[in-house]
């Protein structure tokens, strides 16, 4: 089998199949790897990347870190105390005991620096522990120590971190999206895993991969994979990260099987690289996987289904939320509901029926932005229509109003689903809800998006709303099916706001 030439411990990374690199070496060698005579400059590889840029990231976290905790807690602490020495020592003592703790969680590791969920977790994590501590240390103590410190001072404090790290990425994402701070990256495998692997990776520069060049199983095979060229049969690879200065060696299929996996991580921990492997699971969300150490196996447990906890944090989330909303949006919905009864005849909401969780239909409330003949006059626009193979949509639909626009414009046509959304028919988050034409075209696969509740706003409308094909958004809206947590729901609620405040493919 091939995956058995990558197992042998005396695998050369030399002179294989006429390469002519010279000096024979396993992956198992104990010996470093040297740096060889090269045309590729590593010194301006170098330049500008993540492995240059890291550390000033990591100081920058950790002084916003410092701020945070100063701007929420010396006030606090300033009014519950009184001003002195004392004082001072208590604000230096919390300020640097939570950045420490924040280290201590490796908050500051280079597998957690400039991932936006990664960061989030060990900051929220920080801020529990903190008041844990201070719980048991006042009773241990018997201190008095402030509940308003506790139990708001210090989340808030944890909040503020939170959203300086956010502000923070941006600023690396803006870098990355202009070349700058990504770590180079290998791709190794058989042409087509690798093909998958390369698109994917360029397909969101966010991230911060960086593909310089894939590594195949025979240096006989073609010269690029999907753009990226062939710097190297599998058994160079520890030399080629040497040779390039390569951050991440990323794994592709099942070429390479587990002990040749071992022993190639025992190689790039000498050459200072990454290795990940990526697996044929798509859209599996980190929170799905957990690894389960068995009888010498690392077994791969994938959650298949939401918990009842989840589902009830869920509609929690819905009930209470959506009826704040629905409160602070009343007036807004009275004041466009009244626009559009007086700007074209008809009633000033529109209902339809609509399917739901697991195929159930409802009834969904929407501000009127048609004219009342609009159902009829939809056959005839259907050769006009400009959305995708299953919905129906025009940018210049003769049949809207010009109250109509501007509601859709931003969105404010659907608030009134509030309404189904505080009864339980809907979700603030989730699916498009379908009509029952669109549901009885829908392929196998597509059936799926029915398993959870449908959504007032969702990916579909932080990714490009109308502007999306059928296929793109099928696949959003099975990634959040499959995929959906509480923390989430409350991102894409964020970006929805952003999303209405800047209307693009809304029409």
């Amino acid at each position: 089998m091939a995956a058995e030439i990558v197992d042998d411990l005396d695998l050369s990374l030399g002179d294989r199949r006429g390469r002519g690199l010279g000096q024979r070496r396993s992956w198992a060698s104990a010996e470093p790897f040297e740096r060889r005579a090269t045309p590729f400059n590593s010194a301006d590889a170098v330049a500008g990347s993540w492995r240059q840029l890291v550390h000033s990231y990591r100081v920058h976290a950790a002084l916003l870190d410092l701020v945070a905790i100063l701007l929420v807690a010396t006030p606090v602490m300033v009014a519950l105390y009184e001003p002195g020495a004392q004082t001072a020592l208590m604000i230096a003592g919390a300020t640097l005991g939570f950045v420490g703790l924040v280290a201590v969680l490796h908050g500051y590791g280079d597998a957690v620096l400039g991932r936006s969920a990664a960061e989030s977790r060990v900051l929220v994590r920080a801020g529990l522990v903190s008041v844990v501590v201070l719980v048991l240390a006042s009773y241990a103590f018997k201190a008095e120590v402030s509940r308003f410190l506790v139990f708001v001072v210090v989340p808030a404090a944890a909040l503020l971190a939170v959203a300086a790290r956010l502000v923070l990425r941006r600023s690396l994402t803006k870098l990355r999206m202009h070349g700058q701070a990504m770590m180079r990256t290998v791709v190794v495998g058989e042409p087509g895993p690798v093909a998958t692997v390369v698109q994917d990776l360029a397909v969101d520069p966010a991230h911060g991969y960086r593909v310089v060049g894939v590594c195949l199983p025979s240096v006989d095979a073609q010269q690029t994979v999907a753009g990226a060229p062939m710097i190297g049969a599998v058994c160079d690879v520890p030399q080629v990260v040497v040779d390039r200065s390569v951050d991440v060696v990323v794994v592709a299929g099942s070429y390479i099987g587990g002990n040749g996996l071992r022993r190639l991580s025992w190689a790039l921990d000498r050459a200072g690289a990454q290795l990940i492997m990526a697996t044929d699971l798509e859209d599996i969300a980190a929170p799905r996987l957990t690894m389960r150490p068995t009888g010498g196996l690392s077994l791969l447990e994938v959650e298949v289904g939401a918990s009842r906890g989840r589902m009830a944090a869920k509609t929690a989330l819905d009930r209470t939320l959506g009826g704040l909303i629905m409160l602070v949006a009343l007036p807004v919905i009275l004041l466009a509901a009244l626009a559009v009864r007086l700007t074209s005849p008809g009633p000033a909401f529109y209902k339809q029926t609509r399917i739901g969780v697991d195929g159930a239909e409802f009834t969904m409330w929407k501000l009127r932005t048609m004219y009342v003949d609009a159902d009829r006059r939809r056959a005839e626009l259907l050769g006009s229509s400009e959305g995708n193979a299953i919905l129906f949509k025009m940018r210049h639909d003769p049949r809207v109003t010009s109250v109509g626009r501007v509601l859709r414009k931003y969105s404010l046509d659907e608030l009134p689903q509030l309404f189904n959304v505080v009864r339980g028919d809907m979700s603030l988050v989730g699916p498009r809800p379908p009509l029952a034409e669109e549901v009885a075209a829908y392929a196998d696969a597509v059936q799926r998006r029915l398993r959870v509740r449908p959504g007032l706003t969702g990916l579909w409308q932080v990714s490009g709303r109308s502007d999306l094909s059928w296929e793109e958004s099928v696949k959003l809206d099975l990634r959040y099916v499959d995929n959906w947590s509480v923390s989430m729901d409350l991102l894409i609620l964020w970006k929805t706001f952003r999303a209405v405040l800047r209307p693009s493919g809304a029409y």
